[in-house]
């Protein structure tokens, strides 16, 4: 029954999946660069061939993701990682990040990497107030 339970242990263990320290820190760095509205930690993180998606942005480049969507980083106070969840070569995380005005969003990005740097983020709005600065002045 001992060995039984023991062998049982190490199939859970062997099953939880960790994720890539490198990727990990390539995430963190990106909320960084938000926090700080340092373009140049974002960009760090960013592989060559980078894409960004959500509901609004389908696949747009690193380029396009500077021009259309790094302007709101203004708004950005704080982001907190909830959770980070790797599965095979993604990365889920559910961040919450607080606005200038004082707003929660919440949001779950999912990450594909490549040599620990971020390949793609694909980002799905979650509840919140309202994306961060929508209705700052």
């Amino acid at each position: 029954m001992k060995i039984q339970l023991a062998i049982g242990l190490l199939v859970c263990m062997a099953s939880i999946s960790h994720a890539d320290p490198a990727n990990e820190k390539a995430v963190k760095a990106y909320y960084t660069g938000f926090e700080t509205h340092d373009w140049s930690l974002v960009a760090g993180a960013m592989a060559d061939g980078f894409t960004f998606t959500t509901q609004i942005n389908d696949h747009i480049s690193a380029k396009d993701f500077k021009e259309t969507c790094w302007p709101t980083n203004k708004y950005m106070k704080k982001a907190n990682l909830l959770e980070m969840i790797p599965s095979g070569d993604k990365l889920f995380v559910l961040v919450e990040m607080k606005t200038t005005d004082n707003k929660l969003v919440r949001n779950v990005d999912v990450y594909t990497f490549s040599g620990g740097k971020i390949k793609t983020v694909e980002v799905f709005f979650g509840p919140g107030e309202s994306y961060p600065g929508k209705n700052s002045k």
